[in-house]
């Protein structure tokens, strides 16, 4: 007598979901000056409250605070918490390539203070 072979049901398996993008909470940058226009933010010294996009601004009445350039020299440079660099080099170096660009501020520097107080404990050895 042949027993039937029983198979698990397994569910299929789905093709994890891309992340979703909001354009509206990207950081734009001027390409002449520098100056990063932050959705969070917002700009004080033209009275753009913050939470307000920049797709929101208006095109004709927007310059830069800084250099007064219009809206077509900023570039999108993505949401804040994204981790620069391009997305096939993020697995390389030991992880430091996933941090965003604030955490590796507090990492160098850190690491330069770090050194300097080691530095200036070698005079408490006599």
């Amino acid at each position: 007598m042949e027993s039937p072979t029983e198979t698990p049901l397994e569910a299929p398996i789905e093709a994890p979901e891309a992340v979703v993008d909001d354009p509206a909470t990207h950081r734009f940058e001027c390409r002449s000056c520098g100056f990063v226009y932050d959705p969070g933010e917002g700009v004080k010294k033209l009275a753009i409250p913050a939470g307000t996009s920049f797709l929101d601004l208006d095109p004709v009445g927007f310059r830069c605070p800084v250099c007064r350039s219009r809206v077509g020299a900023f570039k999108d440079i993505g949401p804040r918490n994204k981790p620069s660099g391009f997305e096939e080099n993020l697995n390389f170096g030991l992880g430091v390539n996933r941090l965003t660009p604030g955490q590796k501020n507090v990492l160098i520097f850190g690491g330069f203070a770090l050194a300097f107080a080691f530095f200036l404990s070698l005079y408490s050895l006599r």
